[in-house]
């Protein structure tokens, strides 16, 4: 058996598609050819050049690397591997078909693989670094083997998604397929494992206080204890007494929260008149909340472990002292210009 990352689009455009359909698509614009026509990874170079009018040989190379394996590699029962982009949580699958060629379908679904999603939302941070690492790579299809990948992986499914004892250390390493890796992910990665182990429970609900302090709201915290859904309420002005009024709820247990706390949260707004929700879950959401964003745009708004960080970052400077010590971070500048030679 084999473990293959898929990626559903640069910012997971085509992620609840994957889901819905119960498919991996190979999401390469405007490639409305059947692979199946071409074997030979050689034929497939000399297509995409031509195809796409590439300059340079060695951008075809790794095209190729990414297209071929869906119709030519992959094999039933092999795993797929899809990290979301919606939330901080990984969906893992089993291919249950051969492969599919539809001239017919809309670019970019002309080539697929019907999955079984045998796990949705699975929380990033029960995943070694190492793994993450591997998870990261800049590629929209790769094959993850390195630090013995697959055994790990089957062995944290057959015990419900945890790792027995994280390691210590892990080793990182690249290979040819995974070379490429976002830099960004890898790094928020690492913070987020540093602030889930310094602010749990009520600690987290600390830290989003501060957050908000340092966007200029006045808040009020609950004491630990009994809340009654009820974890922070802010408001506007230097009193609290201006508007938008918003009732906030924090989780921070190991599973991704489900409707229930979202209802709840929707109806301790209208309790305490609030005008706004925000629910805050470190692991992320079920498929059954994120559904509800439309419908609940007006009202509510979802932070998960990424938005949190996103949040932290943009407010740093103006967080409190304590904050900074639990949490020290520095700016790194660093030169944005893709690899052209």
């Amino acid at each position: 058996m084999s473990i293959w990352l898929f990626r559903a689009g640069s910012q997971g455009e085509f992620e609840n598609k994957f889901l819905n359909d119960n498919r991996v698509y190979l999401t390469w614009e405007d490639l409305d050819i059947n692979l199946k026509d071409y074997p030979n990874k050689e034929d497939l170079y000399d297509l995409l050049i031509k195809k796409y009018r590439l300059e340079k040989e060695k951008t075809a190379i790794n095209w190729a690397s990414q297209i071929y394996p869906i119709a030519n590699r992959m094999k039933v029962e092999d795993w797929v591997v899809l990290p979301s982009k919606l939330n901080r949580t990984i969906h893992f699958g089993e291919i249950k078909g051969d492969y599919c060629f539809d001239p017919n379908a809309e670019s970019p679904y002309f080539h697929y693989r019907d999955v079984r999603w045998f796990a949705l939302d699975v929380p990033r941070d029960r995943f070694d670094q190492d793994i993450l690492y591997s998870l990261g790579a800049f590629m929209t299809v790769c094959k993850i083997h390195k630090n013995n990948a697959e055994e790990r992986l089957q062995e944290m499914y057959k015990n419900n998604w945890q790792v027995v004892q994280k390691s210590i250390t892990t080793r990182i390493d690249e290979t040819e397929e995974e070379s490429a890796v976002n830099l960004e992910e890898f790094i928020q990665d690492k913070i987020s494992e540093h602030i889930i182990r310094k602010f749990k429970g009520h600690k987290m609900e600390a830290l989003i206080e501060e957050i908000l302090k340092a966007k200029g709201f006045t808040t009020y915290r609950s004491p630990e204890g009994a809340d009654h859904g009820i974890d922070i309420l802010a408001s506007s002005n230097t009193l609290g007494f201006g508007s938008p009024k918003i009732c906030v709820q924090v989780k921070t247990n190991g599973t991704p929260v489900g409707r229930p706390t979202m209802d709840q949260l929707l109806g301790t707004m209208s309790n305490v008149n609030a005008d706004y929700g925000l629910l805050v879950s470190w692991s992320g959401f079920k498929v059954s909340v994120l559904n509800e964003v439309p419908k609940q745009f007006f009202k509510l708004r979802l932070w998960d472990s990424a938005k949190i960080i996103e949040q932290l970052l943009e407010t740093y400077d103006l967080l409190s002292d304590d904050i900074k010590t639990e949490i020290p971070l520095k700016r790194v500048w660093m030169l944005n210009v893709e690899d052209n030679e």
